[in-house]
């Protein structure tokens, strides 16, 4: 089901193949809402100088799907150091988009900031 439909897309399936756990949750949310929550997310992560993966166009493929009620997954990495989102039409049968890649390494405290 992981097919091209981002960029995303290739490294989740070898996350896959690798091992990695998938999980398909059972709530159904309307694509738009998903389009404006990960729209923001970009802009978030843009600030802190992170790129999301395939995010920018999973989120025109939500927008594409009004309020189509889809369902969310994700991809987790054996060791954890990577993470995707996939977006699942209602019946889980097929992949509309996916975004993710590497986890963003959490900020570091400066050395000399009491703790």
């Amino acid at each position: 089901m992981l097919r091209e439909q981002t960029q995303a897309c290739g490294p989740a399936r070898e996350t896959l193949i690798a091992g990695g756990t998938f999980v398909v949750f059972d709530g159904l949310v309307p694509a738009n809402r998903h389009a404006g929550v990960f729209g923001r997310r970009i802009r978030s992560a843009a600030r802190r100088g992170h790129t999301i993966e395939g995010l920018a166009d999973t989120v025109e493929i939500l927008r594409q799907y009004g309020e189509e009620l889809l369902r969310t997954g994700l991809i987790d990495s054996v060791d954890r150091s990577s993470v995707f989102t996939i977006f699942l039409n209602s019946s889980a049968t097929e992949v509309l988009g996916c975004a993710g890649g590497p986890r963003p390494e959490p900020p570091q405290v400066p050395a000399d900031v009491p703790g």
